[in-house]
């Protein structure tokens, strides 16, 4: 399969121009998606496929969510934008008193097979309204599929997977991935199965758990512990929803330790979820207690020395994987 070096950005663009050039009932809805306003994933579309397939919207998120949801209905394939996380809640009955209870309140006759595709601004000084991460709301509504890519590799296979599902997909993209790059196929058949984790870096000592954003800090503390004689190995879960509850069991019975790390707020972010499932399938096998590195519980200030406090690090991954060794279980 042919590959080619490409940002995040990039790769994105990709995945939404072979699902338009694909299937004609794809069609985009967002604020500023169209040219010449366009300057991230959408850029240049609307200048190849039209203003009918690449639509610029008024400012009303729940417009915009109402509409693909009722676009959905009627046997297209929308692919919605919400410019900025923080701004979801303003489209949150849409998501979910409509498209995530769709196929349920139908008896499986209908589905909303909608993506919407997000951004996440935080680490770059944006303010306490301009940075959130809040997928955790969405994993507790049941008939959403939650998607955090860290790679480019990974966002445009998950998006293409996304755009051509049933059932409604909340696309999480982080900002500060957007030039990052990496090597993506460019075959436009390749796609990601929603649900599946991968093992991004082998290890034997202990489980570093985490996706989107913050894969790379625990690559960057796995790279850390082994000059410390800690293998460490980093599982990227890819979708919060389906969750691969196999592989991240699997690997953390191996090492009998486990680190779960996200960018989400530590209180009631998605490690805590992750935490009880292993903590169910592994009681008595893991040689200390789970740790969790998140961001901390307060509002995202916008001083940029503050705000790099607030997220986690190699540095604070490290520490919470050597509190793992200093700790014993009943089991030793």
């Amino acid at each position: 399969m042919d590959e080619k070096e490409m940002t995040m950005r990039e790769a994105l663009n990709l995945a939404l121009d072979q699902a338009l050039e694909a299937d004609e009932r794809v069609f985009l809805l967002g604020e500023d998606i169209a040219d010449p306003g366009a300057s991230g994933p959408t850029a240049g579309l609307s200048t190849k496929y039209g203003s009918d397939r690449v639509l610029d919207t008024p400012i009303s998120e729940a417009a915009i969510v109402g509409a693909a949801i009722g676009a959905a209905i009627d046997g297209l394939l929308p692919v919605a934008e919400i410019m900025i996380m923080d701004f979801i809640g303003i489209a949150a009955d849409q998501l979910i008193n409509n498209a995530a209870k769709l196929r349920f309140m139908t008896g499986g006759r209908t589905t909303a097979p909608i993506t919407v595709r997000t951004q996440v601004y935080g680490g770059l000084a944006t303010g306490a309204t301009h940075s959130q991460t809040l997928e955790a709301w969405f994993m507790h509504i049941p008939g959403m599929k939650v998607i955090v890519p860290s790679t480019p590799r990974d966002g445009k296979g998950l998006l293409t997977s996304a755009i051509f599902d049933e059932d409604p997909c909340l696309f999480v993209e982080t900002i500060r991935l957007q030039s990052q790059r990496g090597s993506v196929p460019v075959d436009p058949g390749f796609a990601i199965p929603l649900g599946r984790a991968e093992i991004k870096r082998p290890g034997a000592d202990v489980t570093l758990i985490s996706y989107g954003r913050s894969v790379h800090d625990a690559l960057a503390a796995a790279a850390g512990l082994q000059e410390q004689d800690i293998s460490a190995e980093v599982v990227d879960l890819r979708t919060l929803v389906p969750l691969d509850v196999e592989t991240m069991c699997e690997s953390a019975r191996r090492t009998r330790r486990a680190v779960i790390v996200h960018d989400a707020v530590r209180f009631g972010g998605p490690g805590a979820e992750i935490a009880a499932i292993l903590q169910s399938e592994l009681f008595g096998e893991l040689a200390a207690p789970i740790e969790r590195v998140g961001a901390r519980f307060v509002p995202n200030p916008a001083a940029p020395a503050l705000e790099s406090q607030v997220y986690p690090s190699p540095d604070r991954i490290v520490a919470a994987a050597q509190r793992t060794f200093r700790s014993v279980s009943a089991r030793g």
